[in-house]
């Protein structure tokens, strides 16, 4: 790409940076190609430096994936990911995953042959916490938004209660792809079968609504969790989806629908 068009690109690409610059969440499911798999592994060890002294960056989760886009008892070991909080304070300069991540680990991810797929996301609602950290703020549990939705559902899963849990994920796993409204989803977590999370995106909060709701199986499991006490510690957040950027699979989720 000519000097020129590659500025006007970045410039065009940092100003959705920077639309809320108070706070940008950016979520990045990165896949390695299969041989360089001890190479994702290294890096959740490697990359927790330069995010910590990322003075940009005031909290971020390294995380592994599973296989079918939810909860998962099977990692993939190909695809990993990176959540992180950003500051929002010159993002503007610098290339997306360079103003987001560092020149470090976007220089890792090009040097791999990585694939990336980012979501810039505004925290809108939400509760619960983090590693007992409020991560997004004080947010509301309820605002007027009802637009295109993501949803992040994340636990701590107390050990004597995982096989209850994994027991009755499984349904509703299924049913999710073939909701009403459901665009994409992924399964991510930072300990395999213990802390996990789903992040979806939803056209509106309408239809994510009716998915959680309406459809028994998850009613059931949600009244589940609070009679049996399954988490140790959960959080619940939607966002409104300010970009995405990039591909997995040749396949960019919202191509078009932002």
């Amino acid at each position: 790409m000519p000097a020129r068009a590659r500025q006007v690109k970045n410039a065009q690409e940092s100003t959705i940076l920077c639309a809320h610059s108070d706070m940008i969440v950016s979520l990045t499911i990165i896949r390695y190609k299969k041989r360089y798999i001890p190479f994702a592994l290294l890096a959740m060890a490697v990359h927790r430096l330069p995010l910590v002294l990322n003075r940009n960056i005031s909290f971020f989760k390294l995380m592994g994936s599973g296989r079918n886009g939810t909860f998962d008892k099977t990692p993939d070991w190909q695809q990993w990911a990176v959540m992180a909080v950003n500051k929002g304070e010159n993002l503007a300069e610098l290339p997306p995953l360079r103003s987001l991540y560092g020149a470090f680990i976007s220089g890792w991810w090009r040097f791999w042959g990585c694939k990336t797929l980012s979501f810039l996301l505004e925290p809108l609602e939400g509760h619960g916490t983090w590693d007992h950290q409020s991560p997004f703020g004080d947010l509301p549990k309820q605002t007027a938004y009802e637009g295109r939705i993501a949803v992040l559902t994340r636990a701590t899963i107390r050990l004597r209660k995982l096989g209850r849990f994994w027991q009755h994920v499984a349904p509703v796993a299924q049913h999710m792809a073939g909701a009403k409204g459901f665009l994409s989803s992924f399964g991510i977590g930072e300990v395999p079968w213990i802390k996990q999370a789903t992040f979806s995106i939803w056209e509106s909060k309408a239809d994510m609504k009716d998915f959680a709701y309406r459809l028994h199986e998850h009613a059931d499991v949600v009244r589940k969790t609070r009679q049996e006490n399954w988490y140790r510690e959960e959080m619940f957040v939607r966002f409104r989806v300010l970009d995405c950027q990039g591909s997995l699979n040749n396949l960019p989720p919202l191509a078009g629908k932002l």
